[in-house]
């Protein structure tokens, strides 16, 4: 229960529907802490008074209500990761790690402690069994709410275990239930920011963290011309266009990071397009890979409309993929998700 209306109806229709519920939220940073500049060092979202407002509707509806503290957790998993991936060159998906490495696996050993047989959350996902006994994943009935892009990573036995309540809802009608059921969450809007981000400047929390991503270096175009410089490679993600310090007669945008050498590639953007890519750290929801190319669509950012491609296993927990049409701004670090229609075929991390 992270004090959402997603997760807070979750809860409550299950409760309603007479199963016996325990409500847990997940304490993930010390809400004490403070910039240099005096300013909270973490956002909006997972902060103390959503904790209470998880609290709060765990009383409403009759349930108990616990906090784990995962600090430690959090930012092993999550933060440093985010932190050593951009001074990588890469751009990171903290949401994705934090459900991955929180929720259905630290979190999910938490629920087996409390002697509990599943672990509901607020996604909108759904989850079905076929006539073999193996577990499918599924989008979320409301397409702009679909969240299947950060539970790639999710295995047999965690969705063996798992329960998306909200899944076969739209946003629309969970407002409508939580409002149905006198929840005092039901017009709280939902969190955009990243919580341990919440001005938005990812380069400064980074300097904060690891002063030594201040590392200066070059920005070069194609052919490896210096056009300019730059403060760190932390700075800087694929197909950015803005904060590039440069002039030029046609718009500019990064094409390739290299960190090794402090070097940001620019260039025209349809230099940006690709329709090849590897990924490393593959999961297949099904546990079974294929060998030969299989069609799927694929995609490679959250917001990103999933486009006809044809996907192979590797060894080592590699894949590679090929789309039908190049497609703008293939990032690494990023997630490529696989679906055969809405069914989560598999995903892993962008090399």
């Amino acid at each position: 229960m992270s004090g959402g209306v997603d997760s807070s109806v979750a809860a409550a229709l299950l409760a309603e529907q007479g199963h016996d519920v325990i409500g847990v939220s997940m304490q993930l940073y010390d809400q004490g802490q403070t910039t240099a500049a005096g300013q909270k060092a973490f956002g909006t979202c997972c902060t103390i008074d959503d904790l209470y407002d998880a609290r709060r509707v765990a009383a409403a509806i009759g349930i108990p209500h616990y906090i784990v503290n995962f600090e430690s957790q959090f930012g092993e998993h999550v933060v440093s990761n985010f932190v050593r991936e951009y001074m990588a060159g890469r751009t990171p998906i903290p949401c994705s790690h934090c459900n991955s490495d929180l929720k259905f696996a630290e979190l999910l050993d938490r629920a087996t402690a409390y002697d509990a047989d599943r672990l509901a959350t607020g996604h909108y996902a759904r989850i079905e069994q076929d006539a073999g006994g193996r577990y499918r994943l599924f989008r979320g009935a409301d397409n702009s709410k679909d969240q299947t892009y950060f539970l790639f990573s999710l295995t047999q036995p965690q969705l063996a275990r798992a329960a998306f309540p909200v899944g076969h809802l739209d946003k629309e009608t969970v407002r409508a239930h939580a409002h149905r059921l006198k929840l005092g969450v039901a017009s709280k809007p939902d969190s955009q920011e990243i919580c341990f981000v919440p001005d938005g400047d990812y380069a400064a929390f980074i300097e904060r963290k690891a002063p030594d991503a201040l590392r200066p270096g070059t920005v070069v175009d194609g052919a490896g011309q210096v056009l300019g410089g730059h403060g760190g490679v932390h700075r800087f993600t694929i197909g950015q266009r803005k904060g590039l310090g440069l002039s030029s007669r046609e718009p500019l945008y990064v094409l390739e990071i290299k960190p090794d050498q402090a070097q940001v590639v620019v260039g025209p953007k349809g230099a940006l397009d690709r329709t090849h890519l590897t990924a490393s750290t593959v999961n297949w929801v099904s546990g079974l890979a294929p060998s030969d190319w299989q069609p799927v669509t694929a995609q490679i950012r959250h917001r990103h409309a999933a486009a006809p491609a044809r996907v192979r296993a590797h060894d080592e927990g590699r894949a590679e993929l090929e789309f039908d049409a190049p497609q703008t701004a293939v990032t690494p670090g990023q997630a490529v998700v696989f679906y055969d229609g809405d069914e989560v075929i598999g995903g892993g991390w962008i090399d």
